[in-house]
């Protein structure tokens, strides 16, 4: 008997993998990235595999699929401004909301590093596209094996984290003029998606989330974000940039409510 379990486990240990990359390569080209390739980018061409470019890293498995990290990289120098990134798309195909964020970014940012955490409901290719200053596309995508994290309960008592809503932070680290300094806006919000169910009344919670973030370094617009509900429970996001003065950097976060969030911080504080 346990000879044959054995062998049983090894034949999965064998075959699972190849059935992964197997599903990972049909949800390449899945109905749902179509469509929205279709819906949001028209007949332009999107340049595959552009590792030149991007890179995007995103575990293949996780544990918890409410609480996904996601982080993008660009591979351009840091001083190059004869070409950069203008604006970044999230997409999960298979998310409810699978068009999850698009981020406008500043060429004053430098070499783009910015990271964010996600939901996914199921199995599903993580696509990243980088429309550059001349409006070409570039993508890399990721297949991660992830499940039930739109359904998933909040992580925090409800009552108590409604009691803190709206409170952002600014964290950063000691910033020095004229060179790269990290920097993560974080929302109390529970960024509900209608689809998690309240535990004392058997009821589906409400759809309440985050739309917009602005971020300023002084006058300059730094990113310019539009989000939904695929972003996790207080949603965070951690970017780089490169103050040139002495300063303020300003946050502006609007919710579906219309509910506007803000807070500042000084490159000196």
């Amino acid at each position: 008997m346990l000879s044959s379990f054995l062998h049983r486990l090894l034949v999965i240990i064998v075959v699972l993998p190849f059935c992964i990359n197997s599903y990972a390569i049909e949800n390449r080209y899945s109905p749902a990235w179509q469509q929205m390739k279709t819906q949001y980018f028209g007949k332009r061409d999107i340049h595959e595999n552009a590792n030149d470019i991007l890179k995007l890293e995103v575990p293949q498995r996780v544990e918890d699929a409410a609480v996904v990290p996601v982080t993008i990289t660009s591979s351009l120098e840091v001083d190059s401004q004869s070409q950069y990134i203008k604006t970044i798309y999230l997409i999960v195909d298979n998310n409810p909301q699978p068009y999850s964020a698009v981020f406008h970014l500043s060429p004053t940012l430098g070499q783009v590093v910015l990271s964010t955490r996600i939901r996914m409901d199921s199995f599903s290719s993580v696509r990243v596209i980088a429309e550059m200053n001349d409006n070409s596309l570039n993508m890399v995508e990721k297949f991660v094996i992830a499940s039930g994290g739109c359904s998933a309960p909040s992580s925090k008592d409800a009552q108590a984290l409604l009691a803190s809503l709206g409170q952002v932070k600014i964290r950063m680290r000691k910033p020095v003029i004229g060179e790269t300094t990290t920097a993560q806006v974080i929302i109390s919000h529970p960024n509900a998606n209608g689809l998690q169910m309240n535990p004392n009344t058997g009821e589906y919670i409400p759809a309440f989330y985050v739309t917009n973030f602005k971020v300023w370094f002084n006058d300059d617009l730094l990113i310019r974000a539009e989000t939904g509900f695929t972003l996790s429970e207080t949603p965070s996001i951690r970017f780089n940039f490169i103050p040139k003065t002495v300063g303020s950097l300003k946050v502006e976060i609007k919710d579906s409510k219309n509910n506007i969030y803000s807070s500042s911080r000084g490159v000196d504080d």
